[in-house]
């Protein structure tokens, strides 16, 4: 097990480069699979949930090579057999494998995928595709056998726009019959960063990026290059560190639309920004203006920037709301914010903030990734020190986020236990 202990107060300055997204990569590694030659992949954070996807690779006997950031994948010589529980419950994303297996191989056997406990997070919409495209499923408890004589295109309306249904839908539809069509499709730029790589390999998608995503379908994909785009979520929880202690603070290597939805959110409460082509520049500020927040689909507010934001709500000034519409347990974060010195109230879907309030440092446990950050940002602002337990959630998520946390002036370690 792992703790993160911080010494808080210390004022943030300098740059911090942010690294590929990590629901990106998660996506674009099993979706390689789909490739009849090899790809590299550029710009891969280097987290724990790529070692497990890798573990998955592996398993299967792709030919895999990691150097620092770049993954070449040739997955001619798999083989492809039951992936067993104890590998695709490490994390959710692990179900990518599923489609990606399903539209190469028109069968995959698995299990139900892990991740973090955040709410339910059922993959009916997921399912609903691959019915669509002519699949046949059996559910037995956690297994999944999922077959189909031929994939064929389809019309596919989600209930909701799902990133992982919209993304699953798409890796099964690229070498499928005909054409297929994905309405209220998910519209985040991670999607648009898979659907790039497809194309890239000679597959046909277009609308990706809005609410209709039309595939036709192809027989070979050939070898190709992509990169991972900027993690949007890291960048925010560090734009988000910089409005609670920094001193301009560089967050370098962004797409600035991609956060777009954060910045004015910050604007809103009245934090110091200078908005360049590809970074930001942050600074604290002790007048912090109330506001009310509601996690919504791209571009909306992300739910994953919702238990970050929340630190930064315990130090404005008066009662801020912050409603939580996409997963219903995720405010495990709150209990240890308030163990802390916050003052916030649950009620149902909602938080309510009262603040400001002084933070001081003691032993809190992160629950999952996001709350895991919540955490980190709180340690770094709170008096004395903050130990934070089970912080593996955290590096599932964050490439070297104690040492870019260091190099901008936190007083921060990663301790063994």
């Amino acid at each position: 097990m792992k703790q993160i202990i911080i010494e808080g107060g210390h004022v943030l300055e300098g740059t911090i480069r942010i690294s590929g997204a990590k629901n990106s990569a998660v996506a674009l590694i099993p979706a390689s699979l789909l490739c009849d030659e090899e790809v590299r992949i550029d710009n891969i954070p280097n987290i724990s949930d790529i070692d497990a996807l890798n573990e998955i690779l592996e398993y299967l006997g792709a030919n895999v090579k990691r150097d620092k950031n770049t993954i070449e994948i040739d997955s001619r010589n798999i083989v492809n057999k039951e992936i067993p529980e104890d590998i695709s419950r490490k994390l959710r994303a692990s179900y990518y494998f599923m489609s990606a297996l399903l539209g190469k191989y028109k069968k995959v056997e698995m299990y139900f995928p892990g991740g973090c406990s955040i709410g339910a997070r059922p993959i009916d919409q997921t399912l609903k595709g691959f019915k669509e495209l002519g699949a046949v499923i059996l559910e037995e408890g956690n297994k999944y056998t999922i077959t189909a004589e031929e994939l064929h295109g389809g019309h596919v309306y989600l209930d909701m726009p799902s990133v992982g249904a919209t993304i699953n839908t798409m890796l099964v539809a690229v070498k499928a019959k005909g054409k297929t069509i994905i309405e209220n499709a998910a519209k985040e730029p991670e999607v648009v960063n898979v659907a790039t790589f497809l194309n890239n390999m000679g597959a046909k998608v277009s609308g990706a990026g809005t609410s209709e995503i039309v595939i036709t379908g192809v027989d070979y994909l050939k070898g190709c290059f992509t990169e991972v785009i900027p993690d949007r979520i890291e960048a925010g929880t560090y734009m988000i560190a910089g409005a609670l202690l920094g001193n301009k603070l560089k967050i370098d290597n962004i797409i600035p639309d991609h956060v777009e939805s954060l910045s004015l959110k910050l604007k809103e409460m009245g934090i110091p920004m200078e908005i360049g082509s590809d970074y930001i520049i942050i600074s604290k500020t002790d007048n912090m203006k109330k506001i009310n927040v509601k996690t919504l689909g791209y571009p909306g507010f992300p739910t994953d920037l919702q238990q970050p934001l929340t630190t930064l709500l315990t130090q404005c000034k008066g009662r801020s709301v912050l409603e939580e519409t996409i997963y219903e347990n995720r405010f495990q974060n709150v209990k240890y914010l308030n163990e802390l010195g916050a003052n916030i109230e649950i009620c149902d879907r909602k938080i309510y903030v009262q603040g400001p309030t002084e933070l001081v440092g003691k032993e809190v446990t992160a629950t999952d990734l996001r709350a895991g950050a919540c955490l980190v940002l709180a340690g770094l602002l709170a008096t004395g020190k903050t130990t934070i337990k089970e912080v593996e959630h955290v590096l599932r998520g964050y490439e070297n986020i104690v040492d870019k946390l260091k190099n901008v002036g936190a007083k921060i370690t990663l301790k063994d236990v």
